[in-house]
């Protein structure tokens, strides 16, 4: 049982969170003439477009000359998470704000990569997917939009206080600057170069207030919203405060939110995707993957790392994506019989762009698939020359 604190009387109520946001907004907000928002689909950032497209449309805040929404879709959402970021787009589309969806490259995304090219699973110490599928599409679409206004504009984001240690020290170092006060939201005034002034109008709120605003006042302004809340956790969501990330995430300890998902009853034919995780980490294993030999570098010396493992072989490549396509397959012969949403992890442009790039023979740069199966027992070469024999020989 929750206990309440001693100091609860001091902590921000939702009626002033509200008033804190508008009186953000209302001060940083009428010095640009265009506003943009990076919206990922999660809690915070459906908190912030639909509570600004609100304030704009119950004339509470002078609407910009533009206001654009642009949702990072990184093809590995949540289903749930999904479905309702594209509702929310339409809604927002419907009073007029310009919304665009934000996708990778054909190559550089996640299904495609790894089997058209051959790149093993995203670890903790090879994350390549973060900034390929969401960071480096959204800058670019940022650059984008700065080159079309011919001038800086405003960014509007969903960072809190309380989302990450780490994030918080960085706001608590810079919070004060150019005289901005954190109950005024965390605003970065930029250098007239960089392509945006930056601005967290909900940098105060408490998670509760997001769970209040997305089940109760966003709805109430037309906003589907209350999918999110439950995906986060449902009733229980502020004990848990859940994160969110990419459908199967290989980078978690347990992919907690899917497993959220499959608890809500209209959600639970998406149960193949729990084959996912397991999927990644067979295809991280050596029987799947190439190994260097010796490598050397271009003045003969060896590499640190002389028999690193690396990309996934072509047999590894071809039955990766026949699993894939097979759980996709399934999930969509339940969605039709219940009448629910479908799913394309891997959509038809995509899968045609896979089996070319294995037809073409693609790996990875400095590998050329002619290397060694990193399952074949081998004498070792370390990084100084010297050659560890096997132990045992077959005779």
């Amino acid at each position: 049982m929750k206990q309440t604190s001693l100091w609860e009387s001091e902590r921000l109520s939702m009626e002033r969170s509200l008033a804190l946001t508008l009186e953000s907004l209302q001060l940083y907000g009428p010095a640009y003439r265009h506003w943009a928002m990076a919206y990922s689909g999660g809690k915070d950032s459906s908190a912030v477009v639909t509570l600004v497209a609100h304030f704009i449309a119950s004339g509470q805040i002078k609407a910009p000359e533009t206001l654009t929404v642009l949702y990072a879709d990184t093809r590995m959402e949540l289903p749930p998470l999904h479905h309702a970021a594209m509702h929310i787009l339409k809604a927002l589309q419907q009073r007029g704000i310009h919304t665009r969806i934000v996708l990778p490259a054909l190559d550089e995304r996640f299904f495609v990569y790894m089997f058209g090219r051959g790149v093993p699973p995203p670890k903790n110490r090879f994350r390549w997917c973060t900034p390929q599928l969401k960071v480096e599409p959204m800058e670019q679409a940022l650059v984008g939009l700065r080159e079309a206004y011919g001038e800086k504009f405003l960014m509007l984001t969903g960072v809190r206080l309380g989302e990450s240690a780490a994030r918080d020290q960085r706001i608590i170092t810079s919070c004060s600057r150019d005289g901005a006060e954190c109950g005024q939201g965390w605003f970065q005034e930029m250098t007239p170069a960089r392509v945006a002034d930056v601005l967290a109008p909900c940098l105060h709120w408490r998670v509760c207030h997001v769970w209040d605003w997305l089940t109760f006042y966003a709805p109430e302004a037309g906003f589907p919203t209350q999918i999110i809340a439950e995906v986060y956790g449902g009733d229980e969501k502020e004990e848990i405060n859940a994160r969110t990330g990419c459908v199967g995430c290989n980078l978690a300890s347990r992919d907690v939110a899917l497993e959220t998902v499959l608890k809500l009853p209209q959600w639970a034919y998406l149960a193949p995707l729990k084959r996912l995780r397991p999927l990644y980490q067979q295809l991280m294993r050596p029987e799947n993957r190439l190994r260097k030999n010796g490598e050397r570098k271009k003045n003969g010396s060896l590499s640190a790392n002389p028999m690193r493992m690396g990309p996934l072989h072509m047999d590894a490549r071809r039955a990766g994506l026949v699993e894939v396509l097979a759980m996709q397959e399934e999930v969509n012969r339940a969605a039709h019989h219940l009448n629910r949403p479908c799913i394309d992890l891997i959509n038809e442009e995509e899968h045609q762009r896979i089996l070319e790039l294995i037809e073409t023979n693609t790996w990875p740069d400095k590998w050329t698939g002619e290397e060694i199966r990193a399952d074949l027992l081998v004498p070792q070469v370390v990084a100084d020359g010297i050659i560890q024999d096997l132990l045992m020989r077959e005779l």
